[in-house]
């Protein structure tokens, strides 16, 4: 199953907008919030890795010839 990054965003931000409160715990889980929002942002726009191919070499360690 793969995760809905921009589904987990949104219900995020509506927890940030319930925690308004002006105590100590508000503020301390607006903070945790906002680092698990920044974790999740990261996530939905990482890029896979890519597959690196070998570039063909010539036997005496010099490049092939470009195609005329």
């Amino acid at each position: 199953m793969k995760s809905d990054f921009a589904a987990a965003h949104l219900h995020l931000d509506r927890a940030c907008h319930y925690l308004r409160g002006d105590d100590e715990t508000s503020r301390a889980a607006l903070q945790a919030l906002d680092l698990v929002i920044e974790a999740v942002a990261a996530a939905q726009h990482a890029r896979p890795m890519a597959d690196v191919l070998p570039f063909p070499r010539r036997a005496n360690g010099g490049l092939p010839p470009l195609a005329s």
